[in-house]
């Protein structure tokens, strides 16, 4: 990749972060969005993000395939992996083969393996030195994450951090945790009507969501919205 072609992917990518942004706020959109750019950016096979809930526990709030969804709920249910330790120390963990660790990650590891996935890396969702969640990028092949993509990837989760805080005018803990509460309760809510689009029109998971997220934004309405109309049989995608 030719350093024109990588600045001008880099460019693209927050561009379509800044945009994720205009008109109704919508944190689940945005952290599909992040998830979406650092897959295109840094030759991923796939992402996932978790952000921590008013307990401190790490919840996934966006995937970009169900295998990694899977992967990043049994990372989260078991309270060990590199996401985990990510969000703990604040401080990228990049695991070049994932093999080597099934003995320090017995759930994690197997898991992300069965799924296709040889090599992760962790990145911080942070600022001012408070860590809300972590980034994590599962690859196909085994390999270190070079400087480059270690400081984009970087870029990305910050841009995605300093517009959620922002936005909803964070200021004290308290506040911050029912903002993320409420991302975890409309995830819940895309969850099931993924489920019910996924039954009545015969597709799989990810044609599902695609199907979900194509209506909320031609429609300029928040994902959990669509999701509450699709359960409800208000509509039908």
């Amino acid at each position: 990749m030719g350093v024109s072609t990588r600045a001008s992917l880099v460019s693209a990518s927050f561009v379509r972060l800044a945009n994720s942004l205009v008109g109704e706020f919508d944190v689940v959109d945005l952290l599909h969005v992040l998830a979406t750019e650092s897959v295109l950016l840094l030759d991923a096979s796939a992402a996932g993000l978790l952000l921590a809930d008013s307990d401190g526990i790490l919840q996934v709030l966006a995937s970009t395939s169900e295998e990694s969804q899977l992967v990043e709920s049994l990372q989260s249910a078991a309270g060990a992996g590199p996401c985990v330790d990510c969000y703990n120390s604040g401080a990228t963990v990049s695991i070049a083969d994932i093999a080597t660790t099934v003995e320090r990650w017995p759930v994690f590891a197997p898991a992300a393996l069965s799924q296709g996935f040889r090599s992760v890396h962790a990145i911080p969702m942070r600022v001012r030195g408070q860590t809300i969640g972590a980034l994590n990028m599962f690859r196909s092949d085994t390999g270190e994450l070079n400087s480059e993509d270690s400081a984009i990837g970087q870029a990305l989760a910050d841009v995605a951090t300093i517009s959620i805080l922002q936005e909803r005018a964070v200021r004290e803990s308290t506040i911050l945790n029912e903002q993320l509460q409420h991302a975890l309760n409309s995830r819940i809510l895309i969850e099931q009507a993924k489920g019910v689009i996924a039954f009545t029109s015969n597709v799989d998971m990810d044609e599902a969501f695609r199907r979900l997220r194509n209506h909320a934004r031609a429609h300029r309405t928040p994902l959990s919205k669509v999701a509450e109309n699709v359960i409800n049989r208000a509509i039908s995608l």
